[in-house]
């Protein structure tokens, strides 16, 4: 099993251990980790390598926020990194208590661009469920980060999509 970690995370797994699939053939993101995940297995596949899972958890969802959204983002994060990471992180577990979680110092403002302004592309996505690849994406309800509904309805045509009730972006519920 191959995990891909949130937007300036580390060693977070740990927080979705409970929707893994344990076995070598399963790609896991979390959030940015999702888009890293995404593109792994696709290069993966190019090479003729086995995928069967590819789990996608609160996966970075922006493209339907509006530019000046997205540029805000990056102004914030310009402005003062520490400030934007701890803010992020609590709307990450809004609206319950902030867990500790290892922040990854490598975290670069080309990275949260990537994040902002990636477009999923249900063609490509289309293609890996006619690899065989089986798709998995899970939602929490009270996401602060991404719009969940809209995620929904993005990834339900091309995946197993599971919306859990009450919970926020790292899928946790109290």
């Amino acid at each position: 099993m191959k995990f891909y970690s949130g937007f300036s995370l580390k060693n977070d797994k740990h927080f979705f251990d409970e929707y893994i699939k344990n076995s070598e053939y399963n790609v896991c993101g979390f959030s940015y980790g999702a888009i890293k995940a995404y593109e792994y297995v696709k290069k993966e596949l190019d090479l003729g390598h086995r995928v069967d899972t590819l789990q996608l958890f609160s996966p970075a969802f922006f493209q339907t926020k509006t530019e000046q959204f997205k540029s805000m983002q990056l102004r914030a994060y310009r402005k003062n990194q520490d400030v934007y990471l701890r803010q992020f992180i609590n709307s990450c577990f809004s609206p319950y208590e902030v867990k500790k979680v290892e922040l990854n110092n490598d975290t670069t403002i080309d990275e949260l661009e990537e994040l902002l302004n990636y477009k999923w592309d249900l063609v490509g996505l289309k293609e890996l469920e006619t690899k065989g690849v089986k798709i998995e994406v899970y939602l929490g309800e009270e996401d602060k980060i991404v719009e969940a509904d809209e995620a929904k309805k993005f990834f339900l045509e091309i995946s197993t999509t599971t919306y859990i009730k009450n919970a926020n972006h790292f899928l946790q519920i109290d």
